[in-house]
């Protein structure tokens, strides 16, 4: 079976944080991790701070009403776990394991252990079934 050809067009931040398609290294990993969290926790703080909190409000009343006052929660916790589970799809594949890994991120303790590690190892540094070298995509056949 023969390899596919390597893409040749931009792989820019679009590419980078949602689609799961391709190669990524440390750097760019660990930069897009640091922004997706960025953009996520500047409007949770500023939602938070918001809240009218006392010394008896439990976790669920707290987050009850963060979620009321900010219906679009949901929709943004989704759209940050997408970007994660790509970035981390991306940074797998670079170390040439399989995609499928990144159900990891739902296992408590087990997320964090993942993310320092593809933060820390190194990938591959040549090409391997899922691209032709780190920050890469294969072309699409046809």
């Amino acid at each position: 079976m023969t390899l596919p050809t390597p893409h040749t067009g931009p792989l820019g931040l679009a590419w980078l944080m949602f689609s799961p398609i391709g190669r990524v290294s440390r750097e760019p990993f660990c930069l897009g991790l640091a922004l997706a969290w960025c953009l996520f926790a500047i409007p949770m703080s500023i939602w938070i701070q918001d809240l009218a909190l006392t010394s008896e409000t439990d976790m669920e009343t707290a987050m009850s009403q963060l979620v009321g006052e900010h219906p679009s929660l949901p929709l943004m916790l989704l759209a940050f776990q997408w970007v994660e589970i790509a970035l981390v799809i991306k940074r797998l594949q670079d170390k040439a394991l399989t995609g499928f890994l990144a159900v990891l991120l739902f296992v408590p303790f087990i997320n964090i252990v993942l993310l320092l590690g593809l933060c820390v190892m190194p990938g591959d540094s040549g090409a391997n079934v899922y691209g032709p070298h780190p920050n890469s995509r294969w072309k699409r056949p046809g």
